[in-house]
């Protein structure tokens, strides 16, 4: 028998509080459940909470996530947990809101969206106001990321698709830099000229454009590691030093592509009808690069994660981890190699 006196943090249990156990896990799961009844209890509505929470994050987030965070939120949060306090919300409620969301017939990466959102609050709560834990943890998700795999252009296609939009100088550089640069359409279009060094072949991502309300903003790039130097391959800095010197008076805080990400996808469309090849999204311009980087050069992940400005290294191994087996295989052929290698020397 385990008898426990369990030491919390103000102090002992009183002998009340003090059991005797048959196993070492009964007596952890009764202190576990102990703590979860007396923890602090988070005595506000979670409409409240929203505001609380929105307040925050209006500092420290773009305006486009905040917008994202208000719609979502709002519409399809607010009128089901509007007038629940937060403690009192459990991973059941969260279960009957989620089934209520899937009969409405949204499509799966929306409905993850959704779920992604509301559990942001609560991880909120658990963090700073001492919630017990999130019951949208304990609910598990709904939908999922991606509505499909990610496509790619090969080298091949992309040539031919660029030689299709080549009769727009504003399309082929712009594509031109998308595809070798892996950099994001918003940051793209957010280069100036001063963001171009020819002599030192980089150019430096710093800002992000976005067109808010019908308004042109700059904002922060999307997260800290996006503030990044790119080294560019010389035959692109040969073609940006030729696009710069048609921009005639072009002055360095003037943008270098002066078009709109609407100008951009219409572009796609015609090039990829033009050229034949299939048709991805401009995002998938940035996983051409990506795949180019590690499926052809065996760039190593934390390189990868550098260049494409990713906040954290495990979401290129997440993102792109399909790609990896490969070079798993390169890897293991390398050291069968040596082994070979050794048995020559011994013959």
């Amino acid at each position: 028998m385990f008898s426990f006196i369990i030491k919390i943090s103000k102090g002992r249990l009183s002998k009340k509080h003090r059991r005797n156990f048959k196993t070492k896990k009964e007596a952890i799961e009764w202190v576990n459940n102990f703590l979860g009844q007396n923890a602090p209890k988070l005595d506000m509505t979670f409409s409240a909470f929203w505001q609380l929470y929105r307040s925050d994050m209006v500092e420290r987030l773009r305006a486009n996530t905040i917008r994202t965070k208000d719609y979502i939120v709002e519409l399809k949060v607010i009128p089901y947990f509007g007038n629940k306090k937060m403690c009192d919300i459990t991973a059941a409620d969260i279960r009957t809101w989620q089934t209520m969301l899937i009969r409405q017939g949204f499509s799966p990466t929306y409905l993850k969206s959704i779920h992604t959102q509301l559990s942001a609050v609560f991880n909120y709560a658990v963090r700073y106001y001492d919630l017990p834990k999130n019951p949208c943890a304990q609910a598990g998700s709904m939908g999922k990321s991606s509505a499909k795999e990610m496509q790619i252009w090969t080298q091949d296609e992309f040539n031919l698709f660029l030689e299709a939009v080549k009769d727009k100088p504003l399309s082929y550089y712009a594509f031109l830099t998308l595809y070798w640069t892996g950099v994001r359409v918003g940051e793209l279009l957010a280069f100036t000229l001063a963001d171009f060094n020819s002599e030192e072949k980089t150019l430096t991502v710093s800002k992000s454009y976005q067109r808010i309300d019908g308004k042109d903003v700059i904002t922060e790039p999307k997260t800290p590691k996006s503030n990044r130097v790119i080294p560019l391959p010389d035959f692109l800095v040969t073609e940006l030093d030729d696009y710069v010197g048609k921009l005639y008076g072009l002055q360095p805080d003037d943008k270098l592509f002066n078009i709109t990400k609407a100008y951009l996808e219409k572009e796609m469309v015609r090039g990829a009808k033009l050229s034949g090849v299939k048709r991805i999204r401009l995002h998938d311009l940035r996983h051409s690069h990506a795949s180019l980087l590690i499926s052809k050069l065996g760039v190593q992940p934390n390189l990868v994660a550098d260049r494409l400005g990713h906040e954290k290294i495990q979401t290129t191994l997440s993102t792109y981890s399909h790609l990896y087996p490969n070079q798993s295989r390169n890897l293991a052929d390398k050291l069968n190699g040596l082994v070979e290698d050794d048995e020559e020397d011994d013959d």
